[in-house]
């Protein structure tokens, strides 16, 4: 029987339990796959050894030595980032290696240039760890849901801002309480730029929308949100309103133009995505034939990323033993077929939101607001008006009907250019009941 040499470049957090993953699961891949899948050799800068189980596995801090290896057959990348990871997958591929990386940044903003140059050399590069963690979103896209025309997708793609946003929620925590805790427990990195800001969720977007239409698409192409705006009082106004808050992906297809935005989002109670809470990711899928499809799980974390690394290891083993290398296009379409779509303006965006304002405490104040957003369109379905807390300002919260994207960000431009307007105004987007 065949067996596959592999050679790790990373033998951190996901490194480690793609290892461990190939270890403990050999002879189960072996039936499953027909072949064995060994690993051979680990490049990485800052280790002087491995753990005892990988005694027999070759250490180096030169990536240099696994590329020029003519038995090994697939190099893994998981040290992330752009560089160097872009140049050791390009020597890779040009060695004639396979690849698979759980790198979505470097996949999302170079991943034509990669799939390029792996198709000119006839070599493979699997990604599915890059979006969701375990969960074998990628996958359902590129062979489950291939019959289908993709409708919409939204998702939770990141643990970090939903575990932030699920703590405050449930214990009414400040935002900064638990991102310190957060990343005390390590769900949070030291900078947490990218989870709490929407960065890392539009990486996945953009490599989700990549193969759900077929499209071109880089990261300037999405509206980007972060959640670091969102307090307490907004977590318990929306309660009041029957909505959770969630940092969600959204996208949906509009034929000849698609929706890209990452923001926060008022989520109904009983929508699927509600419920998804803690580190977890949930990623929603409307298909023309199919209908509503929810995956659901862990997003991140040694194991669950390492079975998504090693999913990708043995589709390409399999491909290797049975000589159909490249069957199933990595991009779920044939590559004449990709080309660019037209992006959805945000300003063109129509749908319910909450505003809060915070406003001084005198008379008149509610109707100069009530009759800016007139103006402008914009009607209001409900407002809550707490009493006045000392600080001489009060929180007004509105829950507005449909209304321009355009038009909500001209009237909240006139609202918090007015005297008794202490701070802007909070807006938040709010899913529809039936979405």
């Amino acid at each position: 029987m065949q067996t596959i040499q592999i050679g790790l470049i990373g033998f951190g957090t996901v490194g480690s339990g793609t290892a461990e993953v190939l270890r403990l699961q050999a002879e189960r891949l072996k039936r499953r796959a027909g072949c064995g899948f060994a690993l051979k050799t680990v490049a990485d800068i800052g280790r002087d050894s491995l753990p005892e189980e990988f005694k027999g596995v070759r250490l180096t801090r030169d990536a240099g030595e696994i590329f020029a290896d003519p038995e090994i057959d697939i190099v893994v990348e998981l040290i992330g980032g752009i560089e160097p990871a872009k140049t050791f997958i390009l020597k890779a591929i040009a060695n004639g290696k396979h690849v698979v990386t759980a790198n979505k940044a470097l996949i999302s903003q170079h991943g034509k240039e990669i799939l390029d140059a792996a198709a000119a050399k006839g070599v493979e590069v699997g990604f599915e760890a890059s979006v969701g963690g375990g969960i074998p979103v990628l996958k359902a896209l590129k062979e489950g849901l291939v019959a289908n025309r993709i409708e919409s997708v939204m998702g939770i793609m990141n643990g970090t801002a939903n575990y932030i946003l699920s703590q405050m929620t449930d214990f009414g925590k400040t935002f900064d309480e638990v991102l310190k805790d957060a990343q005390a427990k390590g769900f949070a990195e030291a900078d947490p730029t990218y989870d709490i800001e929407g960065i890392d969720t539009a990486h996945k977007l953009a490599i989700i929308m990549t193969m759900a239409y077929g499209m071109t698409i880089s990261l300037d192409d999405i509206s980007i949100e972060g959640i670091s705006v969102i307090k307490p009082i907004d977590i318990a106004f929306a309660r009041e309103f029957g909505y959770r808050i969630k940092l969600l992906a959204i996208t949906r297809n509009h034929g000849d133009h698609v929706e890209a935005r990452v923001h926060p989002t008022l989520v109904p109670e009983s929508h699927m995505l509600a419920s998804i809470n803690g580190a977890f990711n949930g990623i929603h899928f409307h298909g023309d034939m199919v209908g509503d499809v929810l995956l659901y799980g862990l997003g991140a974390g040694m194991m669950p990323t390492g079975s998504a690394v090693v999913a990708d290891i043995v589709d390409i083993g399999r491909n290797i033993v049975n000589g159909s290398v490249n069957r199933v296009p990595p991009l779920g379409y044939q590559p004449d077929t990709v080309g660019p779509r037209a992006i959805t303006p945000m300003a063109s965006l129509r749908c319910p939101y909450y505003f809060r304002m915070t406003v001084q405490d005198k008379p008149g104040v509610l109707a100069a607001i009530a009759g800016t957003l007139g103006r402008y369109g914009i009607s209001i379905e409900s407002v809550i008006q707490k009493r006045r807390n000392g600080t001489g300002t009060v929180p007004i919260v509105m829950r507005t009907h449909e209304a321009d994207e355009s038009a909500v960000r001209q009237a909240l431009a006139e609202i918090d250019a007015m005297d008794f307007c202490a701070d802007p105004t909070v807006k938040v987007r709010i899913l529809d009941e039936d979405e």
